[in-house]
């Protein structure tokens, strides 16, 4: 049977421009970028059978990959459970210009444990759903024919594993699962030296990048040359047989969201002077930090100034891609539908995204804070952070402790694998992450969801990379730790609980709802915070929000705000966009008014020349 899109509920409007030719075709690594490689998404063989089986030799038809298993778009539409496992084939062309070099093998991401196989030869194994993947498959090729098999377990939220908002029975805001392959797949030839990673810091206190870079069989006589350029003109060099080395650029370009200048970054790996290698990359020069105001109170800050980061929860998910956008031009059009309407951040939450999403909030200027994935056995501990929560609105202290050696080891062996594994692959994540020019903020943990050891963990993440800010527990189970004093309010009036010596945040709220006939996933079980019938009715609700309850607390403290949401999610109507990103619900026109009155606001009394007695009174 010939590949098709399947399901009948609604879809995006890209949907149907889906090539099974030529699918996500863009180099899916703007910041590690070769120039020979080889896209193998498209459509692979698959098979589901039972977990236990290692091996199968007979498929069942064909899957577009990269398009998890239950999607619409992998024209399978199928849910796998914690009793299946699935099996993906396809052959291997080799180009013979490749020959005598090695082959890479590269996964966006495989969701969740998987195996692969080159002419049946095991060659990695990884846990791990949501982080890159690359293998040498060069000593198991053959001269001809060559083929790749993958296997995957994923039992979603019938297991331990990170996942998210993947749930095998979708409710309320759980949502469907993705299993299997889900970021694109790709190949690319390299000689034996080559760059396997690197790290970029940027400086701007003291006008340097400090680069550090991982070779593979490097030498003595190995030398890595790092080029920088503004508009095709080089601005900076240097070269080094030292894997860490500095990069000093004079005069130089900040990068801001109202002006996301980046740089052009060439890297060569030489071996005695011959080049062996040759990366594009890109970088901007910018700071994060907490400082306190004139008038002593904590501010988030963008390079070396108070900056009010006002944004949205984007949860990336997609009505016929799930995990997996139809294309590239849905990526970019929703970080620029926000970024038009007046935000300035999205918070990526519970999830990851491919390489090209963090790239295009590179380009368009969006400040992204990254959540990190949950997992474990939430549900329990979601309901008691609803009393916690409440506690924190009635003014009561909580605290959730759970950091001892006594409390680890009365944990079921299952949920001690989940922890160890779940620290391996948030800092997998970081290292993915790391170059992002956009990216602000870590959130190790989302309200209850999974939450452990929050203040040890955000202590490491802070140690690992110094060079942006930490929310550690968004929303409940404050552990007083971090950068960032995070609460969630919905429905109840805005207000600042608790200030101390970090900066005050509210990392979610709003959840303000309207169902919009002929976009809505399923309208008989759309739900909200509050649900409102026309979008003037909605709009006027937002500036009521924004402008009467958000803008008096920034004089107070406030320093950053995440409204909930980028889009509809299912059957969770709380969006700005609908579902299938074919409407903006509220009046954008005002929707930018009062973001650029808030801007405006923060600008003055975010420099605070105005004692806070009389930035009060002026509002």
């Amino acid at each position: 049977m010939a590949w098709e899109v399947k399901g009948d509920l609604i879809k995006t409007r890209w949907a149907k421009e889906v090539d099974p030719e030529n699918v996500l075709p863009e180099y899916p690594t703007p910041q590690f970028e070769r120039k020979e490689w080889q896209n193998l998404n498209g459509l692979w063989e698959y098979a589901i059978v039972a977990k236990e089986q290692r091996d199968v030799t007979e498929f069942e038809g064909e899957i577009l990959v990269p398009f998890g298993v239950e999607a619409p778009l992998s024209g399978v539409k199928r849910v796998l459970t914690e009793k299946d496992r699935l099996w993906y084939r396809r052959m291997l062309d080799i180009p013979e210009s490749w020959q005598g070099k090695r082959i890479l093998l590269h996964f966006g991401a495989i969701d969740w444990d998987s195996e692969i196989y080159v002419n049946g030869k095991s060659l990695c194994r990884h846990k791990g759903g949501y982080t890159p993947i690359t293998v040498d498959i060069t000593d198991a090729l053959n001269e001809r024919a060559n083929e790749l098999k993958v296997s995957v377990y994923d039992p979603t939220d019938h297991g331990w594993q990170d996942r998210g908002k993947q749930s095998l029975t979708t409710h309320g805001f759980w949502y469907q699962p993705t299993s299997g392959i889900w970021q694109t797949v790709w190949m690319e030839p390299v000689n034996a030296t080559y760059l396997k990673s690197f790290k970029m810091v940027p400086d701007i206190d003291n006008g340097n990048i400090a680069f550090r870079a991982n070779v593979a069989n490097k030498t003595i006589n190995t030398a890595i040359t790092y080029e920088l350029f503004d508009e095709g003109k080089i601005v900076a060099t240097a070269t080094s047989k030292l894997d860490e080395f500095n990069i000093v650029l004079n005069d130089m370009k900040l990068w801001s969201p109202e002006d996301p200048f980046l740089y052009d970054v060439k890297i060569t790996i030489s071996e005695n002077e011959v080049q062996t290698d040759e990366v594009k990359s890109y970088i901007g020069m910018r700071k994060f930090s907490l400082e306190n105001d004139k008038n002593g109170i904590p501010r988030l800050c963008l390079n070396n100034k108070p900056y009010f980061m006002n944004g949205l929860l984007d949860q990336g998910f997609w009505p016929d891609g799930i995990y997996t956008q139809p294309c590239d031009e849905a990526l970019i059009f929703d970080i620029k539908s926000m970024k038009d309407l007046g935000f300035n951040m999205l918070r990526k939450h519970i999830k990851t995204e491919c390489a090209r999403w963090y790239y295009h909030c590179d380009k368009i200027g969006m400040l992204v804070w990254q959540d990190m994935v949950s997992g474990g056995k939430e549900v329990g501990m979601y309901y008691a952070g609803v009393k916690a929560n409440i506690q924190t609105h009635l003014g009561l202290k909580n605290k959730f402790k759970d950091t001892t050696q006594k409390a680890y080891n009365k944990l079921s062996r299952g949920e001690k694998e989940w922890r160890d594994q779940h620290e391996v692959e948030s800092f997998e994540m970081m290292d993915a992450l790391f170059n992002v020019t956009s990216l602000c903020c870590w959130v190790p943990f989302n309200e209850a969801w999974g939450q452990f050891d929050a203040a040890r963990i955000a202590k490491e993440v802070k140690k690992y990379d110094p060079s942006r800010l930490v929310d550690h527990a968004s929303g409940w189970y404050d552990q007083y730790e971090g950068d960032m004093r995070s609460t969630h309010i919905y429905v109840l009036p805005l207000r600042i609980f608790q200030p101390d010596h970090r900066a005050y945040v509210i990392s979610e709220f709003g959840g303000y709802s309207l169902k919009t006939e002929g976009h809505t996933w399923c309208p008989k079980d759309a739900f909200g915070y509050r649900m409102f019938k026309t979008p003037e009715q909605l709009t006027s609700k937002l500036e009521q929000l924004f402008l009467g309850q958000l803008l008096p607390l920034i004089p107070k403290g406030l320093s950053a705000v995440v409204y909930t949401e980028v889009s509809d999610v299912e059957n969770e109507v709380n969006g700005l966009l609908t579902y299938d990103r074919d409407r903006i619900k509220p009046i954008a026109n005002r929707v930018k008014a009062f973001n650029k009155r808030i801007a405006n606001e923060y600008e003055r009394i975010g420099i605070l020349d105005l004692p806070t007695e009389e930035a009060e009174k002026a509002d």
